[in-house]
């Protein structure tokens, strides 16, 4: 383990890193309620809302594992300058996390994905978005903010949490890629189908298995180490990326660079629910690629938090305490 005795020391030393995170942020709203009749207008049910909440969603949600994690989060997006705004960024204020990185933009609305939910069971989602890339503008702004806050912040790592919602294109990607290297900041993505083949010159891409067949028109039938390697090396050498992290719900976790090439297995655990589990692997590998620790601890720790939230119902963040002594057992 690079400079560190023991895994103590190194949830200590998340404590004292600043992480940017740069994407597409939204609002996961929901409406609790009962149902107990059917619509006279339409064979619909009606829900009678009892709850309503607002909870920070996509790169957000990111922000907040990485703040569950002892370290300081920096959250970089465009949204609406809208009253769904208002309620994302007191969603930040309430977390006090900072909101400098947040740029208003009257050409976009603010991503919102209601869900409502009868009988505790989900009945509906309405998502309130825009999709198309961010104008010439809106690019600019957000590349100004970026700088502003590597330059002021110095943030230890940079995670790209791209949900094809607009935010990410390709030649801000590259500029921001660009601007890390010569700040010798390692970059860290969560990639979607859009942007892809984008990614060039980064530390780590971590796609999930679908996202790594989608991406990259690949059949891989069984997710055995020769199958990864057959898929994701030459496309980790042709774009130039240190470390690709393969997450494989059930089958653990890929790891691929120049010195490791190896399946980590998942542990077996009463999955309640996969929701976020991609937001906290993101978060917690990201952490320790700042802190230069080999891919197969960086794997196998990330591994082990996303196994972590799966016991959990909803999107919830890592509890830091249970990981430590969930690694500790493992001699992770």
């Amino acid at each position: 383990m690079t400079h560190y005795r023991n895994i103590e020391e190194v949830f200590e030393a998340f404590n004292h890193l600043k992480v940017l995170v740069i994407g597409d942020v939204m609002v996961d709203a929901y409406l609790w309620g009962k149902v107990d009749r059917i619509s006279p207008e339409a064979p619909v049910p009606i829900v009678a809302v009892q709850k309503r909440e607002s909870r920070l969603g996509g790169a957000a949600n990111v922000a907040i594992n990485i703040k569950a994690m002892g370290a300081t989060p920096l959250l970089c997006s465009v949204i609406g300058n809208d009253r769904h705004a208002e309620d994302l960024l007191g969603l930040m204020k309430d977390l006090s996390m900072d909101t400098s990185g947040m740029i208003l933009s009257d050409e976009r609305v603010t991503t919102v994905k209601t869900r409502v939910i009868g009988n505790n069971h989900q009945l509906l989602r309405v998502d309130d978005e825009v999709m198309h890339d961010l104008s010439v503008k809106e690019q600019s702004e957000i590349f100004k903010a970026v700088k502003t806050l590597i330059e002021n912040e110095k943030p230890a790592v940079v995670i790209f949490e791209d949900y094809d919602k607009g935010v990410l294109n390709e030649s801000l990607i590259a500029e921001i890629v660009t601007l890390c290297k010569a700040h010798n900041i390692p970059t860290a993505v969560d990639p979607k189908k859009k942007n892809f083949n984008a990614y060039k010159n980064v530390s780590l891409f971590k796609p999930n298995l679908s996202e790594l067949k989608a991406g990259l028109k690949a059949d891989i039938v069984k997710p055995t180490i020769d199958n990864l390697n057959a898929v994701s090396e030459p496309f980790r050498l042709q774009q130039n990326i240190e470390s690709m992290m393969v997450t494989l719900s059930e089958n653990g976790v890929y790891i691929g660079n120049d010195k490791n090439k190896e399946v980590i297995p998942a542990h077996i655990r009463n999955i309640s629910d996969v929701s976020g589990a991609g937001d906290t692997v993101i978060s917690v590998a990201s952490l320790c690629l700042a802190l230069g620790l080999t891919g197969p601890t960086t794997a196998a720790l990330a591994n082990l938090a996303g196994g972590l939230v799966c016991e959990k119902v909803g999107v919830v963040p890592i509890d830091k305490r249970q990981l430590l002594v969930e690694a500790s057992k493992l001699k992770v």
